[in-house]
């Protein structure tokens, strides 16, 4: 019974249970739920808690422990010649081995008589089939795969009759505990609890595990690379390593990759912020009811295009088009009809960026500003101050801290754009202020450095994990800051 199927099962218990225990509960009562401690549906959900919530775990434990006990067993069953070949080619039998169980397991029996153990016949098959394999599989290898699913499917039965008895079990024991005098609420309310803990946790667990997992991958880098080359050097040169070279060859220079994501997010920045806070400052304060329901909207689609789109934009409209006025301008002013504006630039990368970023502070600006309380613009108002001066005086210094939010979570999503500046500023680490020349981010050099088929046991792939963990320091920063900001100005404004 597939897994999906057993979720729908225990969903159904569970909708049982909880009719039986709240009726159940009533009848003890004699219709009366006065009598009783709790509300009849607390007594439904405490059994329908119970037949579930232990079932639901016996089944997450048995899918996480029996795939790596089948696989182990398999792999034990190898041939001595394979177990004697190194992990990695050990790890390419058992991938055949899955490929040949998953293309098996939807072979009819007469078309498995007649493939036999024949090797290229079987390939031949499983590939009019859909299922590619990457070479003619060995003997062993069929017999191991027909080993797989036979154990998974003896495991997938097991695992269907001791889920279901679990939940038999513990809707019948929960069912003989209703009574008068039954805490119900409380049991039903503390399993809420916890469920809420967990949920909770799940982020805080996730960000620690992130963190963990780069610093460890960053401590192999800079047991490599001494940490002032990396954070002060002033070159970008990985040079990935040849088949018996020194892994150790190369610069990992930090400072032109933090420039450039610096220099390209200013950018950005200088033309997100002020359109999408004037545009916000209108659609709160001037716009008419009307002409924000179609504003806001049409201003928001631009938050739905994906990165990608913004990046073919850059490449073939906005880079061609500050190219050709550059060289427009030049000839016209000193007869040199040579372009000073690369296509792929600083400005390029900054400029659809920030066209980017407009909704993101405009919709965010525009619902803090619309928070403010009518009483502060009313009493203004009343003291004989103008709208504009109100804005000034009073809703904007009010909402300030909300808008600090806003343009923190804006920044931070332009130091983490990876498309636009790979499409419109290109892949050059280079040191310069020149916004008319083309420059990268840390996130582009992520990117290039686990592209491909690497190992991470060499400084070229490890310092993207130095790159990230740079990354996350300075986006840290920013969130402190912002929240020093907001603390201060809510205290003032509250």
């Amino acid at each position: 019974m597939s897994t999906p199927l057993i979720l729908l099962i225990l969903a159904i218990i569970a909708i049982v249970c909880y009719v039986v225990g709240t009726r159940h509960a009533l009848a003890i009562a004699g219709g009366l739920s006065s009598k009783l401690h709790s509300r009849p549906g607390y007594y439904g959900a405490f059994v329908a808690i119970c037949a579930v919530l232990p079932a639901a775990i016996v089944l997450a434990a048995w899918l996480i422990a029996s795939p790596l006990y089948i696989n182990s067993t398999i792999r034990g069953g190898f041939p001595e010649d394979v177990k004697a070949k190194s992990e990695a080619e050990q790890g390419l039998a058992f991938g055949m081995v899955s490929s040949l169980a998953r293309g098996m397991d939807i072979l009819t029996l007469d078309e498995i008589d007649r493939v036999g153990s024949n090797p290229a016949e079987l390939r031949s098959t499983l590939g009019s089939k859909g299922v590619a394999l990457a070479g003619d599989p060995e003997p062993y290898m069929v017999e191991s795969a027909g080993d797989l699913n036979a154990m998974n499917k003896i495991s997938n039965r097991i695992m269907t009759a001791v889920v279901l008895i679990v939940a038999l079990i513990g809707a019948g024991l929960s069912y003989t505990r209703i009574s008068h005098r039954f805490r119900a609420r409380n049991r039903v309310e503390r399993v809420i609890l916890g469920a809420l803990v967990v949920a909770s946790s799940i982020a805080i667990i996730t960000t620690v595990g992130i963190v963990m997992s780069m610093l460890t991958e960053a401590g192999h880098f800079f047991g490599r690379v001494p940490a002032w080359e990396f954070f002060f050097g002033t070159v970008w040169d990985p040079r990935f390593a040849a088949a018996g070279a020194s892994a150790s060859e190369g610069q990992f220079g930090l400072i032109p990759l933090l420039l450039g994501t610096l220099y390209i997010g200013f950018v950005a920045m200088l033309v997100a912020v002020p359109v999408g806070l004037f545009s916000a400052i209108y659609m709160s304060e001037y716009a008419s009811p009307k002409l924000r329901s179609i504003a806001k909207p049409l201003l928001e689609v631009l938050a739905g295009i994906p990165t990608i789109v913004y990046g073919f934009f850059a490449l073939t409209t906005v880079g061609p088009f500050l190219r050709d006025l550059s060289s427009s301008i030049n000839g016209i002013a000193t007869g040199d009809f040579a372009n000073f504006i690369q296509a792929q630039s600083v400005l390029t990368a900054g400029f659809v960026m920030g066209i980017m970023l407009i909704p993101y502070v405009s919709s965010l600006s525009d619902d803090i500003i619309t928070a403010v309380p009518r009483a502060l613009r009313d009493g203004s108002l009343g003291l004989g101050a103008t709208k504009s001066e109100t804005i000034k005086k009073v809703v904007m210094p009010a909402a300030l801290p909300g808008v600090v939010g806003a343009l923190l979570m804006t920044a931070s999503r332009a130091i983490g754009e990876t498309m636009i500046v790979v499409l419109a500023a290109g892949v050059a680490a280079r040191m310069q202020l020149n916004p008319f020349e083309p420059m990268t981010t840390v996130t582009v050099k992520i990117v290039s450095q686990l592209t491909g088929d690497l190992e991470f046991t060499s400084p070229q792939t490890l310092v993207a994990f130095a790159l990230g963990i740079t990354l996350f320091v300075i986006t840290l920063c920013l969130n402190i800051y912002a929240l020093f900001i907001v603390r201060k100005y809510r205290e003032q404004y509250e």
